[in-house]
């Protein structure tokens, strides 16, 4: 069974790149009938925080990618890193090093005043006829991996292809600090071991890593698993996006009134194709998504097509669904919502028109509130003739059907009457009620309010200035 992972470190949100590795982790799964695992590697206790925990619980919720085992956190796992530990030790695959972290420094120093690479030189690896040094008295020591001396390290990265590194460029990592917790290397290790992943499918500023850890997990005896690692990700500026540039929480893009299947449709296509589809479904992601077509080269994030497909699922959700979801966006901006105009018609007649859950809200607020036309607006639209129009049209609103076929015939009827442009009423009508020049067809948008809002917005709006001064 296909078993891969996401394993994120509580250091901050979920931002854009951590949520395509988990999307495409969680999809490699489903669609291969396998299991994906939610691993926390929480070990930086000075940096991992509760509240960082559950912003990626709370991001995967809302992408819905659903977990089959988990969350497992790393901190509860201390026991069992300590007894692989003991277990290597008591194999000679990692062994005790007594060198003091000044001397290391000082080393290191040394190798770079000489040119050569910094690195550990083995001085407490035990060797066939090698005399070690005695303990040092009071040194903690760290636990070191005996890593191969010779020979080559080599993966067939399923996006990167063909990988290999000379172990002689590798040095013995410290697998316990002198403390005796675990680095996260060893962790991962571990971790990945006893939870059978089959594929590690993470970003690709995990490649140096991988070497060592394929060392360690060999050592162990353990399967390698595959791994896949994603190119990085570029802003809309081409400058590679990180929390310190340009990345935002998953749960931004929810405050800002994307739809998360809009997302994750976005996500899917960043760094991956299936032919020239655009726009698919969760479902059709699982069943296409392979390793194969995943390109190595940097993805680049486009917030005008992310913005076009939002507006695309805009334009197909159910309006139950929308307005449940902007009516706590109304709450948040201390909104009433009446039991008329009902919201979900009013839902029904904009979403087509907007690009976002907060367009939705703002068109909605129009509807529960007293606004006032921008005196620009009113300049600009309620022209000399345009009160005996309103007048005559306000005279008739109350005979007629409160619906939209009747406000249209009457409205048609009104500017052939005094022989004008129907922009000429329509433009007016669409300012004196909702203050904006954009709207659904002004038949359907009057209809939506009850009829006594629109002669009392339409009787206000008549005692502008402007308009008494079209008069005479």
């Amino acid at each position: 069974m296909i078993r891969t992972r996401f394993a994120p470190s509580p250091t901050g949100f979920l931002h854009i790149g951590g949520a395509r590795t988990a999307l495409f982790s969680w999809a490699y799964a489903r669609g291969h009938a396998g299991s994906f695992v939610l691993r926390i590697e929480d070990t930086d206790l000075a940096r991992s925080t509760p509240e960082a925990v559950q912003a990626i619980l709370d991001g995967m919720a809302w992408l819905g990618l659903d977990y089959d085992e988990g969350p497992f956190y790393q901190t509860r796992r201390m026991d069992r890193y300590r007894a692989v530990i003991g277990e290597m030790l008591a194999a000679g695959t990692a062994y005790h090093c007594y060198m003091a972290p000044e001397e290391l420094d000082r080393l290191r120093g040394e190798q770079r005043q000489q040119g050569l690479k910094p690195r550990y030189n083995g001085l407490w690896r035990p060797e066939p006829g090698k005399d070690l040094p005695l303990p040092p008295a009071g040194v903690q020591p760290v636990v070191r991996f005996r890593n191969p001396s010779d020979g080559m390290v080599a993966w067939d990265d399923l996006v990167k292809g063909r990988i290999e590194i000379a172990n002689g460029e590798l040095d013995d990592l410290v697998i316990a600090r002198a403390d005796g917790t675990p680095t996260y290397n060893f962790c991962v290790v571990v971790d990945d071991r006893d939870m059978g992943i089959t594929h590690v499918i993470r970003g690709d500023d995990h490649v140096n890593n991988t070497p060592r850890q394929i060392n360690i997990l060999r050592a162990l005896g353990a399967e390698v698993p595959l791994y896949a690692h994603l190119s990085m990700i570029l802003g809309d500026d081409g400058q590679k996006l990180s929390k310190r540039h340009g990345a935002v929480s998953v749960m931004q893009y929810d405050d800002e009134g994307y739809l998360p299947e809009a997302v994750v449709n976005y996500l899917g296509r960043l760094g991956w194709s299936h032919g020239d589809e655009e726009i698919f479904s969760r479902q059709q992601f699982c069943e296409w998504f392979d390793l194969d077509h995943i390109t190595p080269s940097a993805a680049q994030f486009n917030t005008e097509k992310l913005n076009w497909l939002n507006a695309h699922y805009l334009k197909r959700a159910h309006p139950s669904r929308l307005t449940a979801l902007v009516r706590p966006r109304l709450a948040g901006r201390g909104v009433t919502i009446t039991a008329a105009p009902s919201l979900e018609a009013i839902i029904a007649l904009h979403q087509e028109r907007v690009a976002n859950l907060n367009e939705l809200a703002d068109v909605a607020e129009v509807f529960y509130r007293d606004l006032q036309p921008t005196a620009e607006l009113l300049t600009k639209h309620l022209t000399p003739g345009t009160l005996p129009l309103l007048q005559s049209f306000v005279a008739d609103l109350p005979a007629i059907p409160w619906e939209a076929a009747a406000i249209g015939a009457l409205i048609k009827a009104c500017v052939a009457r005094h022989g004008v442009k129907m922009p000429k009423l329509a433009m007016p009508l669409r300012i004196l009620l909702t203050g904006q020049e954009q709207t659904p067809s002004v038949d359907a948008l009057l209809a939506l309010f009850p009829r006594e809002i629109v002669l009392k917005r339409l009787a206000v709006g008549m005692q502008a200035d402007v308009l008494r001064g079209s008069a005479h």
